[in-house]
């Protein structure tokens, strides 16, 4: 699933060690866009913690898995980003390469021009 939405609190990092090993986890607060926006609390582990786009105010395009679980009869339901950019930076297009479309109008050189084209 994905989501835009606008940082607005980062929570105090977390860590710890596991059977597995060290591991950190952040939580932070964006809120949604429209008529009603909605606040959600969006957990980030490991390296894909980037404290660079992690300020309040940046707007950010997430993606994320949903998981619940069930405990005593409760359910609890965890948002866990996997991939985290920001919305606020234009995706630069890279210009096509004109050089493969060469020909005498560019370059002078007749003996470029394919005169077998029926046009």
């Amino acid at each position: 699933m994905q989501l835009t939405a606008k940082l607005t609190t980062l929570l105090p990092l977390q860590t710890g060690t596991g059977k597995n090993g060290p591991w950190k986890k952040q939580d932070i607060i964006v809120e949604t866009e429209g008529q009603y926006p909605k606040k959600i609390c969006i957990s980030i582990w490991g390296d894909k913690i980037n404290t660079d786009q992690l300020q309040p105010g940046n707007n950010l395009n997430i993606s994320f898995d949903l998981e619940s679980r069930e405990y005593n009869g409760r359910w609890y339901t965890d948002v866990k980003a996997w991939k985290i950019e920001s919305a606020d930076k234009p995706a630069i297009d890279k210009a096509p390469d004109d050089s493969i479309y060469m020909d005498e109008k560019n370059t002078g050189d007749t003996s470029a021009v394919n005169d077998d084209l029926p046009f």
